[in-house]
């Protein structure tokens, strides 16, 4: 706790130098106990702008790649991810993905704020694609309110290649808890966990007003990756 405060001392004030943030919505975020903040998926950036804006310490699930230290920005993101305690997550089949689970509903148990982008992997082309169920069983197991958050304008800030950040305004809004009261106590149901997530994540759309997608966003990265060069408008 006392190196996460410490990190937000010094990033914060830097962070909204460099990009001036317009946040909405953080009365809707509990002061204290187990919450989930639920957000749209742009940049890599994207942890960096929510824990400068949320008033509390809060901590991510966040991707292994994210702790990359190949150029010097990469390196600086990574050792301020590992300084503020955040989870790495290997997204392979048939590795980490239960131990973060069960780590992140002790993390809930205790009463701390946990951070997750249910698309999985950032939006290749900016919708708002499908919410992984993970997301719906820790709400559920948990008991924790799940408060959507909708980023606007991360995606231009590191877009896809860039070495370095561009310096432009960041727009971070909070909603009300979603009511996932229909399907409490149901974690173990599929059919369940499915329709909570898509609550959580029809109300992400509401707040980002992206267009929303049917589908993963990690096999529309698939397929362009896939597509033969010159084939993408």
């Amino acid at each position: 706790m006392f190196l996460y405060r410490a990190a937000k001392a010094v990033v914060t004030p830097v962070t909204r130098i460099l990009w001036p943030l317009r946040v909405r919505g953080t009365h809707h975020i509990p002061s204290h106990g187990p919450v989930i903040l639920a957000s749209n998926h742009r940049s890599n950036l994207d942890p960096l702008f929510i824990g400068v804006a949320v008033p509390r310490p809060v901590t991510f699930i966040a991707k292994q790649e994210l702790f990359s230290e190949g150029t010097p920005p990469q390196r600086v993101f990574a050792r301020t991810l590992r300084a503020i305690g955040q989870m790495s997550v290997d997204r392979r089949p048939g590795q980490g993905a239960h131990a973060a689970m069960e780590h992140s509903l002790d993390f809930l148990r205790d009463g701390s704020a946990l951070g997750i982008f249910p698309e999985g992997t950032r939006s290749p082309d900016g919708q708002l694609y499908r919410g992984q169920t993970g997301l719906a069983w820790l709400a559920l197991a948990s008991g924790a309110p799940v408060v959507p958050v909708a980023l606007a304008g991360t995606d231009r800030i590191l877009p896809e290649g860039s070495r370095f950040p561009a310096l432009r305004p960041v727009g971070v809004r909070f909603g009300p808890a979603v009511d996932l009261s229909p399907w409490a106590g149901e974690q173990g149901k599929a059919r369940s966990r499915r329709a909570a997530t898509d609550a959580i994540m029809a109300e992400i759309q509401r707040l980002s007003g992206q267009q929303q997608a049917s589908r993963y966003a990690s096999s529309a990265k698939a397929e362009q990756q896939n597509d033969p060069p010159g084939s993408r408008r």
